[in-house]
């Protein structure tokens, strides 16, 4: 699968965070969230959005790498495009 369970798991990793904890803060099933973590399916877009609102609310610093990890390159070559 993608980028967003490699920084999923990166972050909550990191920042230690469990799978549990997120899965509550986001209303979701810890089965879910075990799929992302393992890069067995990506989350959907808006769920991106709400797992860096999530991430936000639990650890700001955790929130900042998530979005940086997920959204890296675009980030460094978003200057060359604007």
């Amino acid at each position: 699968m993608g980028k967003a369970g490699f920084a999923l798991r990166r972050v909550l990793e990191t920042h230690n965070i469990s799978q549990n904890k997120l899965a509550v803060a986001l209303g979701a099933k810890p089965s879910v969230v075990f799929r992302w973590f393992h890069e067995k399916t990506d989350p959907s877009g808006d769920t991106i959005a709400e797992i860096a609102k999530a991430l936000q609310e639990m650890n700001r610093e955790a929130a900042a790498e998530f979005v940086r990890l997920y959204l890296g390159e675009f980030l460094e070559n978003s200057d060359d495009r604007i």
